[in-house]
This record gives C-alpha cells, structure tokens and sequence, in this order.
C-alpha cells in the first residue's frame, strides 16, 4: 500500500489527465472518456511519472468520492465526472431523483447558499 501522499498526488495527476488535459501524457480519451490502462501508464512513466498498475488500482478502490472507474474488462479507466474535454459522453442512465434531498455544509455559509 503506497502513503496517503503519494495516492493523493497520483489521484489528482489521473483527475487531470482523465478530466482536462490527457493530450499532457500524449494520449486523446475516447468519446465516452476511456483510456487504455496499459497506454495509460506508458506515456505517464515516458513523462516521468512513476505509475504502475498495482498504484492505478488502488486509487480507484480506495477513491472516497468514486473519481474514477474501470471497464469491465478491466483494461480501460475514465474519471466519473467533471470533464472539460469537449465531446466526452459518459453515457449514464438518467436516475429518478428522490423528493427531499440533503446537502450538508458550515453554518456559516447558509445564507449565501439559499441566495
């Protein structure tokens, strides 16, 4: 199990590549946001990133808000949400939204919220 500094920084290099800048490791997402996990970690580590598989999986498992999934296969991974690349469609099925629902936050900034 890598440190929690390293997950972190690997987290937030994937959230960029996969999110808005894949073009950085030399790579285009596919239009549904996927990129092959193996070509993946080739052009990160020819860029001077150390990214493994093993590292990959990890941050996907242990990813508190679900940043990131793998296709079923296993082979491929894209970031959940949040893309400022033009032309991805994650293609997710719409989902009925409960009647109450709950956002939690300070005190402090309610006021400006319910404005």
């Amino acid at each position: 199990m890598k440190s929690d500094k390293t997950l972190q920084t690997t987290s937030k290099f994937l959230s960029l590549v996969l999110r808005h800048q894949p073009e950085i490791i030399g790579m285009r997402l596919e239009d549904e946001g996927w990129l092959a996990i193996d070509e993946l970690i080739a052009n990160a580590n020819q860029r001077g990133h150390d990214l493994t598989l093993e590292l990959v999986h990890e941050i996907v498992a242990t990813s508190d808000k679900q940043r990131f999934a793998l296709s079923d296969d296993g082979l491929r991974i894209r970031a959940n949400q949040g893309h400022s690349v033009t032309g991805v469609d994650l293609k997710l099925e719409m989902q009925t939204l409960p009647y109450t629902l709950y956002h939690s936050t300070v005190a402090a900034f309610i006021d400006s919220i319910r404005a």
